[in-house]
C-alpha cells in the first residue's frame, strides 16, 4: 500500500515538473538565429496564427520559424509572438556591473528604446552573460 502510494507521488510530482518547465519555456519568447525581434504580438482570445499572420502581411510558416513554433495550432491568448525580426543591431554580452543606463549612455542610445527594443520591463534587472541588441541610433522608438 506504501509503495503504491509513493509511487503514485513519484508520478504526479514527474507531471508538476515537467509542466511547469513547459510553461516557463512557452513563456520565453524566442527568435531564430540570435536575432532581435522588431516587433511584438500579444495573442488575444480567438487568434490563431493564420489570423495574426494576415493582420502583420505575412506568412503562418515565417511566424512558426521566427517563434519556433512546431504546431501552429497550439498558440494561447497571452502569448507573445514575434511578427519580424530587425536589421541593424549589434549584439552585447552584459558584463558585471553594467546597468542599462551605462549600456545605453555608451552606445549613444535612448536607455529606455533600449528596454523596449530588448523587451526588458523592467530595466533594473539585467544580469552578466544577458545578450542584449543596440539599436542603430537611426531606428529608436
Amino acid at each position: 500500500m506504501i509503495a503504491l502510494r509513493t509511487k503514485s507521488i513519484r508520478k504526479f510530482l514527474l507531471v508538476v515538473v515537467l509542466l511547469s518547465l513547459v510553461s516557463v519555456f512557452a513563456a520565453v519568447p524566442a527568435t531564430q538565429a540570435g536575432g532581435y525581434c522588431a516587433q511584438w504580438h500579444t495573442v488575444q482570445q480567438g487568434q490563431n496564427l493564420f489570423r495574426i499572420s494576415r493582420l502583420y502581411g505575412t506568412t503562418v510558416a515565417y511566424l512558426q520559424w521566427l517563434n519556433q513554433i512546431p504546431d501552429a495550432n497550439r498558440i494561447y491568448a497571452g502569448q507573445q509572438l514575434c511578427i519580424s525580426q530587425g536589421a541593424g543591431s549589434t549584439a552585447y554580452v552584459i558584463q558585471r556591473g553594467d546597468t542599462l543606463f551605462k549600456i545605453a549612455r555608451r552606445f549613444g542610445v535612448n536607455m529606455w528604446s533600449l528596454a523596449q527594443f530588448n523587451n526588458i520591463p523592467n530595466v533594473n534587472r539585467i544580469y552578466a552573460g544577458q545578450t542584449i541588441y543596440i539599436p542603430d541610433v537611426t531606428i529608436q522608438y
